[in-house]
């Protein structure tokens, strides 16, 4: 069984587990305690009051993070014609058809997202099996299914991110960097929290936002006040 590390245990011994901080106070903590050689990557996690074996009850989208993820992402587009042009323009890292479907199901996948026209979906839906597992495969929900592959690209490289409910009913969104000024990584919590709550199935009953989270790459995680942020559905 893994030990962990000394730097982790010190981090972890600044963090009141029993305490739920408000939102300014846990970003200005995770800044605190980060100690990485790296930039670390800041996660916020959520467990909301849904039932996703429930179709009713499935929380998915997208939303663009005003201040980006701080991740460059490499985007591939499924398209023809004039989208194709359109999407080459548009800065899409590779753009292709039949071709590039041949190059997935060979077993490439250096991509982070990809977008497709709906004319595409009969060839690309083909794909499903190596796509979706990895949360790759084009959905309108997320806006990835589109005949505006401008606008999609261009969101996307501004620091658009999905989010979508596990098993458990959790969901998982990236933030941006540990670099991140607090006063940034917060907004990019607002906008976040935001869209889940405005996002919340009619079918949902009780408390929605059970339990909130914040971590970056290396550390423990730092239980966030949800009845604040219920309240008004954002961090204040």
């Amino acid at each position: 069984m893994s030990k962990n590390g000394k730097k982790y245990l010190e981090a972890r011994g600044k963090i009141d587990r029993t305490h739920h901080y408000d939102p300014e106070e846990a970003f200005s903590l995770l800044k605190e305690i980060a100690s990485a050689s790296f930039d670390e990557t800041v996660e916020l996690s959520v467990k909301l009051g849904v039932n996703p074996k429930h179709a009713d009850q499935q929380v998915r989208g997208a939303v663009v993070l005003p201040h980006g993820t701080g991740k460059e992402l490499r985007v591939v587009v499924f398209a023809k014609g004039d989208k194709a042009r359109e999407a080459e323009d548009a800065g899409a890292d590779l753009v292709g058809f039949e071709d590039l479907a041949e190059k997935v199901q060979g077993g490439w996948l250096d991509f982070d997202v990809a977008v497709a026209t709906p004319d595409v979906m009969g060839v690309v839906g083909k794909l499903g099996r190596i796509l979706g597992p990895r949360g790759l495969m084009p959905n309108p929900k997320t806006g990835t299914v589109t005949l505006d592959v401008k606008r999609a690209i261009a969101e996307i490289k501004a620091g658009k991110v999905e989010y979508r409910t596990d098993k458990a009913g959790n969901i998982h969104v990236l933030l941006g960097k540990i670099s991140f000024p607090s006063e940034k990584l917060l907004e990019n919590f607002n906008t976040v929290v935001e869209t889940l709550v405005k996002a919340r199935p009619p079918a949902a009953k009780g408390q929605y936002l059970r339990g909130i989270t914040i971590s970056s790459t290396m550390s423990p995680g730092i239980k966030v006040n949800t009845q604040k942020v219920a309240a008004t559905g954002k961090a204040g």
